[in-house]
């Protein structure tokens, strides 16, 4: 009998113990899961110099390398600049910073895939002394596949945050011939492996292919966001624009009390 009062305490403490170490070790993996960076954070440096004024303030620049999409092009070879998404967020960003300079430059040329773009990443971006850099490849990296796009991408990222440059992904905008519905559509796979390798290197995320199906499923059809098959409209283009907008948060509005 005394056995068996020893016994079950110390049976009792085991399980304990077991279910303690279980919990903290969930705890720890879910701590230690990857996640895309937090857009209300991840550009607080950069939106702390939009908010100086003259004369301690200095020039940000934005760097948009990618295709023609945010070249501007639209019913191919027409170039709309002022309707692409680097202009609107510019737009967006001067209301949004009133004292700030700003430089949106885009170093994306038309029917390149994102070996390409890397290869010309060094010489073609870190010249314009980026701030921030947004990637913008899948929707031609079709052609080239998922592995030959990751290891492009991995390239492009690593050399950006060797440099100390923050980075923007986006998954890619529509094609008109693209099965959304479908899972294996490689548009759909190259957007989850975008997705996956923003949260591996922890930095922004701008989920563009997301954002359009949830204006299609709010009762917009595609084809009034597209300017052709594989170009969006400028209805489109305000929807990768106000995606990269939440990553440079207003300054916070202080009141002032009344004056006496």
């Amino acid at each position: 009998m005394n056995l068996r009062k020893r016994i079950c305490p110390l049976l009792l403490l085991g399980v304990v113990a077991l279910l303690t170490s279980s919990c903290a070790s969930t705890r720890t993996s879910q701590a230690a899961t990857p996640a895309p960076a937090d857009p209300r954070t991840y550009l607080a440096d950069v939106c702390a110099e939009l908010t100086r004024c003259w004369p301690t303030n200095r020039t940000i620049n934005i760097v948009c390398h990618s295709h023609s999409v945010p070249a501007g092009y639209f019913r191919t070879p027409a170039v709309h600049t002022f309707d692409a998404y680097p202009y609107l967020l510019h737009r967006g960003l001067a209301r949004r910073f009133p004292h700030a300079v700003i430089n949106v430059i885009v170093t994306g040329i038309g029917g390149e895939n994102a070996e390409q773009g890397a290869k010309r990443f060094k010489r073609d971006v870190f010249c314009k002394r980026p701030d921030v850099v947004t990637i913008d490849y899948a929707l031609n990296d079709r052609a080239i596949g998922l592995a030959r796009s990751e290891k492009a991408w991995r390239a492009m990222i690593e050399m950006a945050l060797a440099r100390h440059v923050k980075v923007i992904l986006l998954t890619p905008t529509p094609d008109l011939t693209a099965h959304l519905d479908d899972p294996d559509d490689p548009l759909n796979r190259h957007a989850r492996q975008i997705r996956r390798l923003a949260a591996v290197y922890h930095v922004g995320l701008v989920d563009s292919l997301k954002l359009f199906e949830a204006r299609i499923k709010a009762g917009t059809p595609l084809r009034d966001l597209m300017a052709q098959s594989n170009h969006p409209s400028r209805q489109g283009h305000e929807i990768v624009a106000a995606g990269l907008l939440k990553w440079f948060p207003p300054p916070p509005q202080h009141d002032h009390p009344p004056a006496n």
